[in-house]
């Protein structure tokens, strides 16, 4: 049987016999369809009274980055907000599989990258961390 399979954007196609298969490079994939604009990320909590409030620059910190590639099904987090480590930040779909992107590190929020049906790619920049 011959399957035609599409890995990191590239097509390949594969013959799958009794007991041995094969691989044959057939050629760049098409390019994917935009999809219709997700809603924004939720705003982040209000600090609470007595509470210092930090300015951070946008994006400064530790980078989250997407364990391997798939489509964002959910936002968990926003800027400005305070995370612990091991936090769910993200939920990945990669092979008809749902994964959680955590926190690396604790912290605040500085940067969303990506938000609810984004593609996004093996150590791609999705937050960042400070």
């Amino acid at each position: 049987m011959k399957y035609v399979i599409t890995l990191n954007d590239k097509k390949y196609e594969v013959e799958v016999e009794r007991g041995q298969a094969t691989a044959v490079y057939a050629g760049p994939a098409e390019p994917m369809t935009a999809s219709a604009p997700a809603a924004p990320a939720p705003a982040a909590a209000a600090p609470e009274a007595g509470e210092a409030v930090v300015s951070t620059p946008a994006g400064a910190g530790e980078p989250v980055k997407a364990p391997m590639p798939g489509t964002i099904l959910g936002v968990r987090v926003a800027v400005g907000q305070k995370v612990k480590e091991g936090d769910t930040m993200f939920i990945l779909e990669a092979m008809k599989m749902e994964n959680e992107i955590l926190a690396p590190v604790a912290g605040t929020i500085t940067s969303i990258s990506v938000s609810k049906g984004s593609s996004v790619q093996s150590d791609q920049i999705v937050a960042t961390i400070l």
